[in-house]
């Protein structure tokens, strides 16, 4: 005998939404201190997060054009103007080989992002635990409404 499988509609409550609204409001307000951070640095914020992206790379990964363009969620050919403005701007190295091109910081680059990521991380201290506590109420009570409901 097949066993029945019925899908439960999820319930989204009232409380869910003000706490989703809160999250989003507390990431739209991290993310608008980033830009101005790369701004007041002298980039934009789409060169500091190719900068980022390239140091923040997983050892086990490459930085190459296709492996930025994953990482940023932007197309090859965005990615690889992105990659030109930092080079003319001398925050990023290109190598080649074969026809596989990667790319690394430079000195300038690696100097530039530190200034930037050290303002990041003050400004995450003061307002992280806002964000966390946000997307705690978010996800809380639906991670314990699905334990109950799964007894």
């Amino acid at each position: 005998m097949k066993k029945r499988i019925v899908a439960t509609r999820a319930v989204v409550r009232d409380s869910d939404y003000r706490s989703l609204a809160e999250f989003r409001h507390h990431i739209r307000r991290y993310l608008e201190f980033s830009d101005h951070a790369a701004r007041a640095a002298g980039i934009e914020p789409q060169q500091y997060q190719l900068l980022l992206a390239i140091k923040g790379m997983p050892e086990s990964d490459t930085p190459t054009v296709g492996a930025l363009s994953s990482q940023l969620r932007v197309r090859h050919h965005s990615t690889v103007e992105l990659i030109d403005r930092a080079e003319r701007n001398e925050l990023v190295t290109r190598t080649r080989s074969g026809s596989v091109v990667m790319v690394g910081l430079s000195r300038k680059g690696e100097r530039l992002l530190e200034r930037v990521v050290a303002k990041r991380l003050k400004e995450l201290r003061v307002a992280g635990p806002a964000l966390v506590d946000a997307l705690q109420n978010l996800i809380g009570r639906n991670a314990k409404s699905r334990k109950i409901r799964d007894k």
